[in-house]
């Protein structure tokens, strides 16, 4: 594993920014260079074929403690004496809704990988559409769900930042503030929502990564990521984090005008694994979507990464656990055709 990330010069707290910011030294670039130069391996082609594991998963009950463990166990994660960062979406509250990550799963992850050996597990989250991170998470149910959930909580909203400069962006963007508590995170864990999307047709675990990046820089929506282009934006921010590793709630997800909007929508799945490409590939074939028209997939892969035969599925099979999730209609070019692999 790469070396976790110290406090340095160039670091900016909370403070800074509310009194007007101050300016990176040359310290603090170096740091965030050797991140950024981590992040070119992305670019590198993966070991073909990723493996991708679909575990079912019917409700949310006791059960999904065992069924997260097994997803984990199936994708070989090694966490021992490791820090561990899981982002779950928190993205608005409605009562009955299934907008957000269901805590459950969060929960299920964090005592798999503490009884896994992990030095710390700490839960992060930056929603784009709420300034008090605490008041929604309490909504959502997981201060009823996790023990102690306040003090394993970060709002990285309010996280302090540093500038981490894009290598071969893709977007606009040549860098981007991002919160401490995941760029010294050994691994960041990514447990988004089964949802459709208004804008790009899906958002999966690549998609949840627009939560890391601070509303404290970046105002209330995120706007700047938005006018940066949102697919390219999204290819930027995989490529910052080489060491990911993806846990899908698809237990019961969300069609539709997503990922607010929609309608719930049961799949009964939990998908797994560390190529998140190929984890959101399979996730749009369980939801009938071709994974290749959904343009920050095929932007961000080497030739055939996402390709079926690219992606060993372990656990269940795709055809035998795929649900047809409706789209409106501007993303109805995206259906799979027959609805088959």
């Amino acid at each position: 594993m790469a070396e976790r990330i110290e406090p340095e010069s160039a670091r900016i707290s909370r403070r800074d920014l509310l009194i007007g910011g101050v300016a990176v030294a040359a310290a603090g670039l170096g740091a965030a260079a050797a991140v950024s130069s981590r992040a070119s391996s992305s670019h590198l082609p993966v070991p073909a074929p990723s493996q991708v594991a679909i575990l079912r998963c019917e409700s949310y009950q006791q059960s999904i403690y065992s069924t997260v463990s097994q997803a984990i166990s199936l994708c070989r994660v090694s966490v021992k004496g490791k820090n561990v960062v899981l982002k779950p979406n928190l993205v608005e509250f409605e009562p009955g809704s299934v907008i957000n990550t269901n805590p459950m799963v969060v929960h299920a992850a964090l005592e798999a990988f503490r009884a896994r050996g992990a030095r710390s597990v700490r839960i992060a989250e930056g929603p784009g559409h709420r300034r008090n991170t605490l008041d929604l998470a309490d909504a959502a149910g997981y201060f009823n769900v996790i023990p102690g959930f306040e003090d394993l909580f970060t709002d990285l909203n309010l996280d302090d930042v540093t500038n981490v400069k894009l290598v071969r962006p893709k977007s606009k963007l040549k860098s981007l503030y991002l919160p401490h508590t995941v760029l010294g995170a050994d691994l960041l864990v990514s447990i988004p929502k089964l949802k459709t999307h208004h804008w790009v047709g899906a958002t999966l675990s690549m998609k949840n990564l627009f939560g890391v990046v601070p509303g404290g820089v970046y105002g209330w929506p995120k706007n700047p990521l938005h006018w940066a282009g949102i697919p390219d934006t999204i290819m930027d921010l995989h490529n910052i984090f080489p060491r990911q590793f993806a846990l899908v709630d698809g237990v019961v997800g969300m069609e539709g005008n997503g990922p607010i909007q929609g309608t719930p929508k049961t799949a009964g799945v939990i998908v797994a694994g560390h190529n998140m490409p190929a984890v959101d590939a399979t996730c749009c074939r369980l939801m009938q979507i071709d994974p290749e028209q959904v343009s920050y997939l095929t932007g961000c892969t080497v030739p055939g990464e996402i390709a079926p035969r690219n992606i060993r599925q372990i656990g269940e099979n795709i055809n035998g656990n795929s649900t047809r999730f409706a789209l409106i209609k501007q993303w109805q070019a995206l259906r799979l055709a027959g609805g088959k692999v």
